[in-house]
């Protein structure tokens, strides 16, 4: 079995969902908690390209958020633009969904896959943010322009957690896939 079917069909699914319930509960993360993996994981499920596992993610993530809320999280980002987490995290799923055409996973491949993603989060945090402007009802006496004040600040953070999931996702990657043949090399020493 090649690396890409090992990821695909026996631990790409229980490592996303682990990654997920591990760190949603909290979502910048603070001393004791990691920030929210959330678009790396669906980015990464992408790479299994099954719908249903897709919706399942996303049946996942509500359920946490749910939970988190219940046991005292802040429930603030919880309105109507809260559906626009779908179309969110489709971004992401999409452009993991692409990435996986990258196989060699050479450095040409890991650039463009580093700038799909650095689009694809850009374009994330344009939806969610977007819509929660626009559909929150929390900013009606706020122009659009001091709301991209305001919002800017999170931009950095949004973005730079999703590419260090991912590069650390990818340098996994890149460790199991050498795997047979270091292990190779030890025998024939």
């Amino acid at each position: 079995m090649n690396i890409k079917q090992w990821l695909q069909y026996e631990y790409l699914p229980l490592s996303l969902i682990a990654l997920m319930v591990l760190t949603r509960f909290h979502h910048f993360g603070d001393v004791l908690h990691l920030p929210d993996a959330s678009l790396a994981v669906f980015f990464f499920a992408g790479f299994y390209r099954k719908r249903m596992f897709f919706g399942f993610l996303l049946a996942l993530a509500a359920l946490i958020d749910y939970l988190a809320i219940e046991n005292g999280t802040s429930g603030w980002c919880v309105t109507p633009a809260y559906v626009f987490l779908i179309p969110t995290y489709a971004v992401m799923w999409f452009a993991g969904r692409y990435c996986l055409t990258f196989k060699a996973m050479k450095i040409a491949e890991l650039v463009k896959s580093a700038g799909l993603l650095t689009l694809a989060t850009s374009a994330a945090f344009a939806i969610s943010n977007g819509s929660f402007y626009l559909f929150s009802s929390r900013y009606e006496d706020l122009s659009l322009g001091e709301y991209f004040v305001r919002v800017a600040q999170y931009y950095p953070s949004y973005v730079g957690f999703a590419l260090i999931y991912v590069v650390a996702g990818f340098a996994i990657i890149k460790l199991f896939k050498s795997l047979p043949q270091l292990w190779a090399n030890q025998k024939s020493v």
